[in-house]
């Protein structure tokens, strides 16, 4: 059964989107529980050559700007909840993270998954931006830098390489980081596999020298 709540949320967003950048899936029927959409040419960007994901996600960067531009549907839902994410961090006796919500950046129309699996190019360029189903309301650079952190994950020169093509603040977008760390945690620990969740842990517990922890 898919969420209502979803399944609504990514019929808004695709509608909103329909002539604008990035591009997207056109509908094609909607029906309670199910989404009929168009099919989109390329590859996801998960899937290719470590040079060909780069350029890709360079591009997907410029991209993300473009749609932080756009006026959300006014229905579309709020940002996720930063403090709650801290809290139930902290309750699960997570690793000790340097974790606090950064200054506002402001409210934008945001994806809310954006990664290489949702982004579909070919030769390096995005042909499409899929998996809509998380939009929302939220700061720009929160969701900049979750994407960045995340695609960093398996690159490390991703991260400055996408803040780059975005134009934003280096600083600003990793001070965000560690609140995504927490937020990945979190989602390894209720939902796995094990194996990635020993991995993460691992790594948060080795956090890179100079971010004080609390």
């Amino acid at each position: 059964m898919i969420d209502p709540l979803r399944h609504d949320t990514e019929v808004l967003a695709l509608r909103a989107l329909a002539s604008c950048d990035p591009p997207v899936p056109e509908l094609v029927e909607v029906e309670p529980g199910s989404i009929l959409m168009s099919l989109m040419p390329g590859e996801r960007l998960d899937s290719v050559a470590p040079q060909v994901r780069l350029n890709g996600l360079r591009a997907s960067a410029r991209l993300l700007r473009r749609l932080h531009a756009i006026t959300p549907p006014r229905d579309l839902p709020r940002a996720p909840n930063d403090a709650a994410i801290i809290r139930r961090y902290r309750d699960a006796g997570g690793p000790p993270l340097p974790l606090s919500i950064p200054p506002s950046a402001g409210s934008s129309f945001c994806h809310g998954d954006w990664s290489d699996a949702n982004i579909l190019a070919i030769d390096g360029a995005v042909t499409a931006v899929v998996d809509w189903e998380s939009a929302h309301v939220g700061d720009p650079l929160r969701e900049l830098s979750r994407a960045a952190w995340a695609a960093s994950r398996k690159d490390p020169r991703a991260f400055a390489l996408m803040v780059e093509a975005y134009g934003a603040d280096m600083a600003a977008v990793r001070a965000w980081s560690a609140i995504h760390a927490a937020e990945l945690w979190l989602w390894f620990a209720e939902a796995g596999p094990p194996e990635y969740f020993e991995q993460l842990t691992l790594e948060l517990k080795n956090w890179p020298a100079g971010q004080a922890a609390n």
